[in-house]
């Protein structure tokens, strides 16, 4: 790729042909450039290349990720609704399938998650997680592995679910051109998806109006000459978006 995709991930970076070019991260900004161009839904599945230490089973250098870009969505919510009924139905059709192997095989019963999965912001998650000993002197933005899987206990012990969206993370944590909350401009209208305490999915409504894709750039320290032929797509109009990836730490 020509240009780094995602801010807040490391890259592999390369000579080619006097310039620098990149070991694709995501492909984020050609999903985005095809609805641009009239595509109302587009998918891709393929090679994620990450820069960061593989030792943990949260990381991994190489993973093959899942993307998916909507067009005409109302808000975050209609990106959440997507994929929680894609893989509801994606696991019923390995439940039926291969349900029995994989418990013969592994032991793991695969269970077809209810509609919807339960949504809970991350300062509320914060909240709950400070009220039950998790670290104070820990980052007020994010959580670290330990809070996605206290977190995670939380939701199975209250709802009797797997699964769970965090919402509403603070910009800081969050790429350039995730659309910011009209009414708290500090947040973001973004998503994690944790599965049994493991993020799965990083997810959010795109923001698809130039000027404010230009100063929201500006404001995270990326060049506007470097993502030239990405922010034109947006100069004259382009259609409400959302967007998430599956991956083995999301994306």
């Amino acid at each position: 790729m020509g240009t780094a995709s995602e801010s807040g991930a490391e890259v592999f970076r390369l000579d080619y042909f006097d310039r620098s070019a990149y070991l694709a991260q995501s492909p984020q900004f050609y999903k985005q450039m095809a609805i641009a161009a009239g595509i109302d839904r587009v998918f891709e599945i393929g090679p994620v290349f990450r820069a960061e230490p593989s030792f943990t089973s949260r990381h991994a250098t190489e993973f093959t990720g899942v993307d998916v870009e909507l067009a005409w969505i109302d808000g975050v919510e209609d990106v959440m609704s997507f994929e929680e009924r894609m893989l509801a139905r994606a696991l019923a059709a390995v439940a039926e399938e291969h349900g029995e192997a994989v418990r013969e095989c592994f032991g793991v019963e695969v269970v077809v998650p209810a509609l919807p999965f339960p949504r809970i912001t991350m300062a509320e998650a914060q909240q709950v997680l400070r009220a039950g000993g998790w670290g104070s002197e820990r980052t007020k933005e994010d959580l670290d592995p330990a809070g996605e899987r206290l977190l995670a206990r939380h939701i199975q012990e209250r709802y009797g679910h797997q699964f769970v969206f965090v919402t509403h993370y603070p910009v800081g944590v969050r790429p350039f051109y995730h659309m910011r909350s009209a009414g708290q401009p500090e947040l973001t209208l973004s998503f994690d998806l944790l599965w049994q305490g493991l993020e799965i999915t990083t997810g959010a409504q795109r923001e698809h109006r130039y000027e404010q894709l230009l100063g929201q750039a500006a404001e995270q320290g990326v060049d506007p000459d470097s993502l030239r032929d990405y922010l034109n797509s947006f100069r004259f109009g382009c259609r409400r978006t959302g967007a998430w990836a599956w991956g083995w730490d999301g994306c």
